[in-house]
């Protein structure tokens, strides 16, 4: 099989040869080590056999010199094929041509079809996808692969839930959940306000119900704010008990801060390298001659398989961006330190809290550095809405 290739990359030529000297003409060329195959007489004086393009020189002079004659026949091999399509370069070119354009189109994005979600919803992720690239008309090889269409969308667009993306040939198909915000139910039904967590009362305002407490009172948890039994003796009555009480409640948090750290950083030097893969053998195209390795990088790979029309090719289109990173070494004073431990504090305390909480005031209880750490035990003062609701059941 390896000898066939070959001699197809050479060219041979198959020829005949007539005379007397068959023999003599048979030993030069042994002599010379030329390759000769599919040797087969035909008669007393007349030989067929196949030789190499690049030996027909040498055939000839030895011809010259046995007393016979060549007659040329079969023309095999890529030098000839390549002169016939030279000769007719103009149908060659245009089925090339054709071949690409319809690579081309069958690796392009002709549609983009969203399920499940509202209109306002559907605009906002097309606005989306046009800000990434994703749109009817665009090259598959220059957009984003699915996983990370699908992260993106779910980050920016606040309202959804999750969003499924696929890639079918030349279409974009999301799959969309939209978050379901209900709405509040009406507290209908007879209940108390209890307090949840100890605190120290500094907001009161009771639309419905009978407070039991008022500003500045030391409330503990489950203790009862507004009854929601309101009237006197045979005038009493139950309602649903409403209102807003906030507290003063008290947190203890710890944080550790390194004085010295080490992390890695992008330069923000990158070249990209291009290939195309035919089954599982890497045709670099551009970008592969970078002349010094970065001694620290990230690689990002995006391989992008072929279509043509639906059917996949055993063709891949791969980019892999290298980017440049360092080793960044951050150090802190004790006091950037002790600064950044009560941020990263206050930050963990409210990302805990509700969204009208607010933290009154902080103070460093204890602070030690060992080892090469800043160690900080941190109270804090918040004021926030310390009141659940209790059910009344009949006979309480």
């Amino acid at each position: 099989m390896k000898n066939q290739w070959t001699n197809f990359i050479a060219g041979t030529v198959t020829i005949t040869i007539k005379g007397k000297g068959i023999e003599r003409f048979l030993n030069h060329c042994f002599r010379q080590q030329l390759l000769l195959t599919n040797i087969k007489r035909l008669d007393e004086e007349c030989v067929k056999t196949t030789i190499l393009l690049k030996d027909i020189p040498a055939i000839r002079s030895i011809v010259r010199q046995s007393e016979c004659k060549i007659y040329f026949s079969h023309k095999r091999g890529l030098p000839f094929l390549t002169k016939r399509m030279w000769k007719n370069g103009g149908f060659v070119i245009g089925m090339g041509a054709f071949l690409l354009v319809i690579m081309l189109l069958s690796n392009m994005i002709w549609s983009i079809e969203i399920k499940g979600a509202k209109p306002h919803t559907e605009h906002q992720i097309l606005k989306h996808l046009n800000e990434m690239g994703v749109k009817r008309g665009k090259l598959q090889f220059f957009v984003k692969d699915p996983e990370s269409i699908q992260r993106e969308l779910t980050n920016n667009i606040h309202n959804l839930t999750w969003v499924g993306v696929e890639l079918r040939g030349t279409s974009f198909h999301f799959q969309v959940v939209e978050k379901n915000k209900p709405k509040q139910p009406k507290a209908v039904s007879p209940s108390h306000i209890v307090a949840k967590k100890k605190a120290v009362i500094t907001k009161l305002f009771v639309e419905n119900g009978q407070p039991l407490v008022k500003v500045n009172d030391f409330v503990r948890p489950g203790q009862l704010l507004v009854s929601g039994v309101i009237g006197k003796e045979d005038y009493e009555r139950v309602v649903g008990a409403k209102g807003e009480i906030y507290g003063e409640t008290w947190y203890k948090s710890v944080v550790e801060i390194p004085l010295q750290t080490n992390f890695r950083v992008l330069t923000g030097e990158s070249f990209t390298k291009h290939a195309l893969y035919i089954g599982k053998i890497k045709v670099p195209i551009w970008g592969f001659f970078q002349k010094e390795p970065y001694k620290k990088e990230k690689v990002e790979t995006l391989k992008k398989p072929l279509y043509f029309f639906k059917w996949k090719l055993p063709l891949a289109y791969e980019t892999v961006t290298v980017r440049e990173e360092e080793m960044v070494t951050r150090k802190y004073s004790v006091e950037q330190a002790v600064q950044k431990g009560k941020e990263i504090g206050r930050n963990e305390l409210i990302s805990k809290l509700d969204a009208d909480a607010k933290v009154k005031n902080e103070k460093v209880l204890h602070q030690t550095n060992d080892n090469g750490k800043v160690k900080l035990t941190i109270h804090y003062q918040v004021i926030e809405n310390i009141t659940t609701t209790q059910p009344i059941i009949q006979g309480d």
